[in-house]
């Protein structure tokens, strides 16, 4: 049974020793998720517990101080991402002032050996940490036969040439290029929320729209989309989808909108996933209502023909 912490002290979470990775894990993606399978076969061959360690918020958005910072997951898929990998127990990190100004050693010390158990510990060869990033794997390295743990450094996963990382993928993505970030996601990128009341302008413009509310999260992309929805029946939907601002109205908040094709129907409160698969275009302020709506009009034409294409291909391919 997976169990989650999120306090830096308190009794060990295993005893009897475990084999810990971890990281900021922004994305669960392909080479996260090697750094974790290794952790869970290492585990399985020595009795031991496999435990990872992440952070919320991520380091990045601390320093940051309040600017925005974009994410590939949010803080509960990433939690529910991390748990499917088979991990025995997840310790999310708040990540705070304390946790910045404590020294690599002590984090060794304190947090992965005495809070967590570890015996083995598989990391990145470009893994930091500790006060202002001192740790590093060579000081792992000196560090793990004085402290009496495995080190196992994993060398890096990549795709079509490209190595898989957290900041690569958001380029893909902010560059909107759907298929290199999938491939290095190893799943389709997608924005999940609850439906929301909005202004109910789309209806009354002939473009109701499910809405979703980002929250904290800054997302990675923004324009118009091609989109998949996922949660309404047992196949996804296609739609149009906009992630920004809604300059036209005026609007401050971001906010993901999604006009599904042919349907009509209540989807207040119901969790959705809109899944990308396209770019149209950037985000722009319209002079009048009016002209949005021919855009739209064009808008969703082009989503319904690139979407029709994408299910041909689908169901051309080999099963």
């Amino acid at each position: 049974m997976n169990r989650i912490f999120r306090d830096a002290t308190g009794p060990c979470l295993a005893p009897g020793g475990s084999v810990v990775c971890v990281g900021a894990f922004d994305g669960v993606h392909l080479g996260h998720r090697a750094l974790l399978a290794r952790a869970r076969a290492l585990a399985d061959q020595r009795g031991l517990q496999a435990i990872a360690v992440s952070f919320e918020p991520v380091p990045r958005e601390f320093f940051a101080r309040g600017k925005p910072v974009p994410r590939l997951t949010g803080a509960r898929e990433k939690l529910a991402l991390l748990l499917d990998t088979g991990v025995d127990s997840l310790l999310s990190l708040r990540f705070n002032a304390a946790l910045a100004a404590m020294s690599a050693e002590a984090f060794v010390d304190d947090l992965l050996i005495a809070r967590v158990g570890m015996r083995a510990l598989c990391v990145g060869g470009d893994f930091h940490f500790g006060h202002a990033r001192r740790g590093n794997v060579a000081m792992l390295e000196q560090l793990a036969p004085q402290r009496g743990f495995a080190l196992e450094v994993m060398p890096d996963i990549g795709v079509d040439g490209t190595r898989v990382s957290s900041s690569a993928i958001r380029a893909q993505l902010a560059a909107g290029d759907f298929a290199a970030a999938n491939a290095a996601l190893g799943r389709a990128f997608s924005i999940g929320g609850h439906v929301v009341r909005g202004q109910q302008l789309g209806r009354k413009l002939g473009y109701p729209t499910a809405n979703i509310r980002l929250g904290r999260r800054t997302s990675p992309v923004t324009g118009i989309f091609a989109v998949q929805v996922h949660g309404v029946h047992a196949q996804a939907m296609s739609a149009v989808a906009s992630l920004g601002i809604r300059p036209t109205v005026n609007g401050t908040e971001p906010l993901l909108e999604a006009h599904l094709f042919d349907f009509d129907g209540d989807l207040y409160g119901r969790r959705l996933e809109v899944e990308f698969v396209a770019k149209l275009r950037e985000e722009e302020k319209f002079a009048d209502l009016d002209a949005m709506v021919r855009q739209i009009d064009l808008d969703a034409r082009q989503a319904r023909a690139i979407l029709a294409g994408n299910d041909r291909i689908r169901e051309a391919a080999p099963i």
